[in-house]
């Protein structure tokens, strides 16, 4: 009689693999956390220990790598939205610099003895280039008035030198021009005079000695 049990012809089971009991009790031990050397053996436990700490680590690499991506992609899109409308409003400057001149032609008393309609001008130039202004502030523009400030080459143009001031050297002592900056860009320097002090006289060798 022929036996009906198929017999796999070729096996290629190795002689020390781990028989199917012994992978359920190590299972069974990982899941208890009581895992160690008796469940694989020493070498075996020893491999998966690192391969598991690779793995680890690998994964939280990638989880901060996500991170720094997610955090740069948000910063690089606020700067996009920010930065959109520079050219447009450096356009703008020149309108606000209009309205200021046209403000500073006026003198207070010319301004007191103006008729009712000059003077309604007068406050509609006025409320124009304040909301204009407030649009500004409003987009992250901010205007530069570096009145007493110490000179920055970054955000300050100096146009010209003043001696015989009692402000340190470098002192901005005059603003021709207020600046304007956007976020941490600058749109328009401030055009400024700044405070040279005279140096120190020397005694000459006869007063030496």
């Amino acid at each position: 009689m022929t036996d009906n049990k198929s017999v796999p012809e070729n096996d290629n089971t190795p002689e020390d693999a781990l028989t199917e009991e012994q992978l359920e009790a190590a299972a069974d031990a990982l899941l208890d956390g009581d895992a160690g050397e008796d469940a694989f053996g020493m070498d075996t436990y020893e491999e998966l220990a690192t391969e598991n700490a690779d793995l680890k680590d690998r994964l939280l690499r990638a989880m901060a790598d996500t991170e720094n991506l997610r955090k740069r992609a948000e910063r690089e899109k606020a700067e996009a939205t920010l930065y959109a409308a520079t050219n447009f409003a450096r356009d703008l400057l020149s309108v606000s610099d209009s309205m200021g001149k046209a403000l500073e032609m006026m003198p207070d008393e010319a301004r007191k003895n103006a008729d009712e309609a000059t003077r309604n001008l007068i406050e509609g130039i006025e409320l124009t280039r304040r909301e204009l202004l407030n649009s500004f502030q409003k987009h992250g523009i901010v205007e530069v008035n570096p009145m007493d400030e110490k000179f920055d080459p970054h955000y300050h143009q100096a146009m010209f030198e003043v001696p015989g001031s009692d402000k340190p050297n470098g002192t901005v002592v005059q603003v021709v021009q207020t600046g304007f900056k956007i976020g941490e860009r600058i749109l328009r320097p401030a055009l400024v005079g700044i405070a040279k002090q005279a140096a120190p006289a020397k005694e000459s060798s006869d007063d030496a000695k």
